[in-house]
């Protein structure tokens, strides 16, 4: 039988896909502690999952890039309710290409928050988790990060290096009783995303959500939501480089 997750940290709270995730934790009465960089942002998500079931919500700000920070914010945490059984890490930001390409601060700015942040904080995690010796830890990478595109290069570089740390983390944690998910969406039709053009491989934030709660409690190394992003990146993977660079994807 498969042990109830009941009290779990989520960083980046106030995202679309953390917080359809909460609210189905809620729904099973789960103990939440949301970690958010604005703090009004961060309380109405509290607000809203008290009311869809969840026993209790506990909240902090914190700005991911702020690493420094991140100790103090985490001691805060584990000491509420003596460690948790899972953590979501969910920050980010979609940057644009053009003006990352364009500017050696937008390039590094984007990869602190995306690779560099989740990185410093998933290492304190870790240690953590292991000395607990249980628990989930997942963290939303992107399939972005499987092959360097000339559309979304910089924000793939910083999944891509972040995808890598997982499984690093993954291989040395599972003999400590600790599962380490890389979470790898799909498009997702967020605030993120609102000026993209969808279409049919294109998904909710609900439906990311769902995938992420099925792998929190039983899924197993690099989880593709929906699944066949998998295949779509396989083939992505095996194109030969020379016709790659030719090719706009």
């Amino acid at each position: 039988m498969t042990t109830k997750l009941s009290r779990i940290l989520i960083i980046g709270a106030t995202s679309a896909i953390a917080q359809a995730t909460a609210r189905l934790f809620a729904a099973e009465g789960a103990h939440l502690y949301l970690v958010g960089r604005d703090p009004l942002r961060t309380a109405a998500a509290a607000a809203d999952l008290r009311v869809r079931g969840a026993t209790e919500v506990a909240t902090a700000t914190l700005d991911a890039n702020d690493i420094l920070h991140h100790a103090e914010v985490l001691d805060a945490a584990w000491s509420q309710w003596r460690g948790f059984d899972a953590v979501l890490v969910a920050h980010g930001v979609l940057p644009n290409q053009q003006q990352s390409q364009a500017s050696v601060e937008a390039a590094l700015t984007s990869f602190d928050t995306n690779a560099r942040s989740s990185i410093a904080i998933l290492t304190d995690l870790a240690n953590r988790f292991e000395a607990q010796g249980a628990g989930v830890i997942a963290a939303i990478s992107s399939p972005a990060g499987g092959r360097g595109r000339a559309s979304n290069y910089v924000y793939g570089a910083a999944k891509g290096a972040l995808a890598v740390f997982l499984s690093g983390l993954r291989q040395r944690l599972h003999a400590k009783g600790v599962r380490v998910l890389t979470i790898l969406p799909g498009f997702v039709d967020t605030p993120m995303t609102i000026s993209f053009k969808k279409g049919p491989l294109w998904s909710s934030p609900e439906k990311v959500a769902a995938g992420i709660k099925q792998a929190m409690y039983s899924g197993f190394g690099e989880v593709y939501i929906p699944g066949y992003w998998r295949w779509i990146m396989a083939v992505i993977k095996m194109i030969p480089e020379r016709l790659f660079v030719r090719v706009k994807i």
